[in-house]
């Protein structure tokens, strides 16, 4: 069967947000142009940023329909990542919260587009 491995968001511009998250993900493109730019992620997973006016066929959404999610090992690691974030100026849609999955917070990129952090609860899961 085949898997994803490529995943591609449509922003306003691919210069911006492919500075944005070379920032936020601490690694350069690995390809850019001035209307896509792509990352090759850990394990080999790629994220694209495509310019959503150069998208063919046309995008027909904006951001927030979805998420981009980092799984954390520790629950302060989630606080600490909100408190980086939140210093380097990423809007915060939700604050660390304990859900029913973990703690967690959400972040958006400059397009609007969700960036959710959490720790897994594995008591909560566990249970039935």
């Amino acid at each position: 069967m085949r898997s994803p491995n490529f995943i591609i968001l449509y922003v306003d511009s691919a210069e911006t947000s492919g500075a944005f998250y070379a920032n936020l993900l601490g690694r350069q493109p690995v390809e850019a142009s001035p209307t896509f730019v792509m990352f090759v992620l850990d394990g080999g997973f790629k994220l694209g940023l495509w310019s959503r006016h150069t998208a063919q066929p046309a995008a027909a959404t904006a951001g927030g329909g979805s998420e981009i999610v980092f799984a954390l090992d520790a629950q302060d690691a989630v606080d600490a990542t909100h408190a980086e974030w939140s210093g380097r100026g990423l809007k915060i849609i939700q604050a660390p919260t304990e859900m029913d999955f973990g703690r967690t917070f959400v972040a958006l990129d400059p397009d609007n587009h969700r960036l959710r952090v959490y720790c897994l609860d594995e008591a909560a899961t566990a249970r039935p």
